[in-house]
């Protein structure tokens, strides 16, 4: 964020007795109504976390480094979000769940919530697609080639304005959901946290575990990514 031009600050909390920290960068803009674009930076333990979640972080630098200069309408919010995975994972010291909460607190107008969860990894390959319900997998590809839009059925028009945003900038391959958030994988990252205190939030996403082999595993290296649909995604989402 610094290298950027732009100032950071630590959003800390005591966990065990340890000091942990959300970082967040902010870019005013004529609105106080706030966009949150955020990504979560540790990793499960023992894995390398290469594309979880070391490419939605990488996302989130890309874009802040692309904003940094710009006249924005609505004030735009970057955060690294500490303690997602678990045993903190959707519990009261996940790192998101302790910003969002603060947010609420202190009256923070969020009009929308994005977070980049593992998008680094695509295939071409036939049935290379699988979905947490086989509903699902009758309406959407089973070629794991796109990037997924996912959101609660409370943020559907944020999945939907997102997504004809994405289409409108990028030629990649792109799915939308808005579905009931007790499926499967549907709250797996720090939108979740986000819901929790009733604002609008989607989740970026290559799916992970629903297409991504190494997931969670000592496997989760950097030869994995397909940077080049990765930085397709990063593109996208800039217009977004």
């Amino acid at each position: 964020f610094s290298s950027a031009g732009l100032e950071s600050r630590r959003d800390s909390y005591q966990l065990l007795n340890l000091p942990c920290h959300n970082i967040e960068t902010e870019i005013s803009g004529a609105s106080a109504q706030t966009i949150v674009v955020g990504a979560h930076y540790d990793s499960v333990l023992g894995a390398p976390g290469a594309n979880d979640n070391a490419s939605g972080m990488a996302a989130v630098l890309a874009l802040a480094r692309r904003f940094a200069k710009k006249q924005l309408g609505q004030t735009l919010r970057f955060v690294a979000f500490v303690n997602e995975e678990p045993p903190y994972f959707q519990t009261s010291q996940m790192g998101s769940l302790v910003y969002a909460s603060r947010c609420k607190a202190h009256g923070d107008q969020i009009s929308a919530m994005i977070s980049l969860e593992t998008i680094g990894y695509f295939s071409d390959a036939p049935d290379s697609q699988i979905y947490p319900s086989p509903l699902l997998g009758i309406f959407y590809p089973k070629v794991g080639n796109f990037i997924g839009f996912v959101g609660n059925t409370q943020s559907r028009r944020l999945v939907r304005s997102a997504l004809s945003s994405f289409r409108r900038a990028e030629r990649l391959p792109s799915e939308g959901a808005a579905v009931p958030a007790f499926i499967p994988g549907v709250a797996w990252s720090d939108h979740w946290s986000f819901w929790q205190q009733g604002y609008p939030a989607i989740m970026i996403t290559d799916t992970a575990p629903f297409r991504y082999p190494h997931y969670h595993s000592l496997a989760d290296t950097p030869d994995k990514l397909n940077y080049d649909r990765f930085a397709l995604v990063v593109s996208g989402l800039e217009n977004v």
